[in-house]
């Protein structure tokens, strides 16, 4: 069992790339098209401060959000929390660490990607008040690598 004061937030580096994909595999729903080692390089290179992880006082990997802000939005991506450690607050303890990050950056409104099959997810982010928008619909195109 996680207490919340055996957590702690951080930003990720480039020695956890390795963890932090094998967790996804294991807490995320779904994958993305940069679920891989250059892809999470990329991000913690670009961007240090945007991937945040939420890890118990012995290290062990509990949650994940990506906080990414490119200086006018502020956007949400890959909310994931351990099975065995869900509805403990480390979702919201995520969040609070990434929403603190947009205010001291600037940003003035986030928005999370919720898969819509993902009823435990989208109740994370409801309980957190975060709501759908219908005026928006995600549009997609994959580059080439």
């Amino acid at each position: 069992m996680t207490a919340m004061d055996d957590l702690r937030i951080r930003a990720a580096v480039a020695a956890d790339i390795d963890a932090v994909l094998a967790f996804w595999k294991l807490a995320a729903e779904g994958t993305s098209i940069s679920d891989d080692p250059a892809g999470v390089a990329r991000l913690v290179e670009r961007d240090p401060e945007a991937l945040l992880l939420a890890e118990r006082a012995d290290g062990t990997l509990v949650g994940t959000v990506i906080a990414g802000f490119d200086g006018w939005r502020c956007h949400l991506y890959r909310m994931a929390v351990h099975p065995e450690h869900r509805r403990r607050g480390i979702s919201g303890a995520l969040l609070r660490a990434a929403e603190e990050r947009f205010v001291r950056l600037g940003g003035r409104r986030a928005d999370a990607m919720v898969l819509d099959g993902n009823e435990p997810g989208r109740a994370a982010w409801r309980a957190a008040e975060y709501g759908p928008d219908e005026r928006w619909t995600r549009w997609v195109k994959p580059l080439p690598a």
